[in-house]
């Protein structure tokens, strides 16, 4: 668990060091699919992430407004003030929280009961899949995108060949 959330903040900031090679205009263009444009997709990721470890620690929540978070160090800025308390709860995760329960009130009254590992597996692949989107966008402009490989990104040490 820990391991993937170290690889989507690694890929995030790959995202973010790319992103200072493109036009604010093209950051900030609606796009096809996806929730907006590129730096609206990076807000969008930044706080479904916190939203959803503040709930589970049983935090209130609010929304913030994507409006005041157009620029790219806003963007990063925003991450950074989030990041802490994701880090620290991620970094705290422990066999024992796997099944504990999660009751996720709907809209409609009903209220839905999700194991916390299932929980946090949802936030992991949430970025993953907005990522592919940016993949896609960096295509259209005529950019490379991030590479979204696990390998090679250090997240795991092998254990020496003498042993």
């Amino acid at each position: 668990m820990k391991t993937m959330f170290r690889y989507n903040w690694l890929v995030r900031e790959e995202w973010y060091r790319w992103c200072e090679e493109v036009p604010e205009e093209e950051l900030l263009r609606i796009r096809t699919g996806g929730v907006g444009g590129i730096l609206h997709t990076l807000f969008h990721i930044i706080d479904v992430e916190w939203s959803w470890i503040r709930s589970l620690q049983g935090k209130s929540d609010f929304q913030e407004n994507v409006e005041n978070y157009s620029s790219l160090e806003k963007i990063r800025k925003l991450d950074a003030e989030f990041r802490t308390e994701v880090e620290n709860f991620v970094n705290s995760w422990d066999i024992s929280m796997e099944n504990r329960p999660f009751y996720d009130p709907q809209p409609d009254g009903r209220v839905d009961v999700d194991a916390w590992g299932e929980v946090m597996r949802h936030v992991i692949a949430h970025q993953i899949h907005h990522i592919g989107q940016l993949s896609v966008w960096a295509r259209e402009i005529g950019k490379k995108p991030v590479s979204a490989n696990v390998i090679g990104k250090g997240l795991i040490q092998p254990l020496s060949s003498e042993q």
